[in-house]
Order: C-alpha cells, then sequence, then structure tokens
C-alpha cells in the first residue's frame, strides 16, 4: 500500500509503498506518531488496518469510495497519486466519511451482503424465467413463481428442447439459492437472538 504522510503545512514528509504488514506500518509512521491520524479510502482490503489502529490508539479515518470523487475522477490516476490526494482531502477536513464497523460487527454485515447477493441472483434467475415466456409469447404462469409450489410443470409446457433445458437449469438454481438462502437467514436470526438474550439475562 502507498503510505502519505503530511505535516500540519501540507508538507510531505513520508510518501512511499510499503508492505501490508503490521509490523512495516507501525514502524514506518514511528517518527509521525503524535497527533497521526490515518485514513484510507473505503474497501475491504483495510479491515486490518482499521483494527490495527484501534489497538494501537490512532486515530482512523474511512473515506467513503463514492463521494471521493476528486480520487474518481482524476484523469491519472495509481495508488501513489490517491495517496497524497487522501492526505490531502484528510488535512483539509474534506475527506468524506464512511462508517467503520466495529471488528466483532463486520462478519455479521458481511453475511447481509453475501444474502443480499445470493438474493439478486435470484431474482435474476426468475426474471429470466419470465421473459422466456414474453419472447416465446407464451402465456406466462399465472401465479407467483417466487414460491416454489408455483413452479411446477414451467420447463414441460415448452415444446422446444432447447427452451425447456434453460427453463429447468433456471428452475434447479432457484431451488440451489432457496435452501441456501433460507440458511443464511437462519444463521442470521441466531446470531441476532443472542445478543439480545445475553442482553436480558444481565438486566
Amino acid at each position: 500500500m502507498y503510505l502519505c504522510i503530511l505535516d500540519s503545512k501540507g508538507a510531505v514528509l513520508l510518501h512511499r509503498n510499503i508492505p501490508c504488514e503490521p509490523e512495516k506500518f507501525l514502524r514506518a509512521i514511528a517518527p509521525y506518531r503524535d497527533d497521526l491520524v490515518v485514513a484510507v479510502e473505503c474497501m475491504f482490503t483495510g479491515y486490518w488496518l482499521a483494527d490495527l489502529c484501534a489497538r494501537e490508539g490512532i486515530a482512523f479515518v474511512l473515506g467513503h469510495a463514492l463521494y471521493m470523487k476528486v480520487i474518481h475522477g482524476a484523469k491519472a490516476k495509481n495508488d501513489r497519486i490517491d495517496s497524497r490526494k487522501i492526505a490531502a482531502l484528510l488535512k483539509g477536513g474534506l475527506i468524506p466519511k464512511s462508517y467503520v464497523y466495529p471488528a466483532e460487527m463486520r462478519a455479521s454485515r458481511d453475511l447481509f451482503r453475501r444474502r443480499t447477493h445470493f438474493v439478486r441472483h435470484r431474482g435474476q434467475l426468475l426474471a429470466h424465467i419470465q421473459n422466456t415466456h414474453h419472447q416465446y409469447n407464451c402465456v406466462s404462469p399465472g401465479k407467483r413463481i417466487a414460491y416454489r409450489s408455483n413452479r411446477e410443470g414451467i420447463a414441460e409446457a415448452f415444446d422446444d428442447i432447447a427452451a425447456q433445458t434453460s427453463l429447468a437449469t433456471d428452475l434447479e438454481l432457484v431451488d440451489y439459492y432457496d435452501a441456501l438462502i433460507g440458511n443464511l437467514e437462519l444463521t442470521v436470526l441466531r446470531q441476532v437472538r443472542i445478543p439480545a438474550i445475553v442482553n436480558t439475562q444481565i438486566g
């Protein structure tokens, strides 16, 4: 990762590429630890740095990637240029901040994101089934095919073997996603209930 450190006047004190290793990062910033604030663009690869700064008592700012237009809109873009601009935005108080998730909540947040990812894929499959009916000018299923009980016989309604195979594949994947998403939701519900039980016992 590229590390750029500015002083209070904006002069560059350090600007070089270093390995993503905690010991080497701490060694590089050691001469500048007083009043140091670390800022990074919001990326999942910054988890370790956020945790390290929390343990070391170093102020940490997570920049909101979508709103950092100064970086994304530049003609020339690389890690060296980005690190300098992030440092300048931070110094000027202009860096758009993103919420820094606590380490103990991060895995649950990522699990929610994976569920959303799978739900979208499932929705795309269902949309393809509906679009295939329009493509072949076939009567669409009268009931919501989001429910498994309403999906029986859909593929067999087509005469073309290729269309049957395509829809059968979609339906098989939808069934798989139904089971996968259901298991994820059970895991999420268990994690939500455990803190609630603990808080009730403490109260």
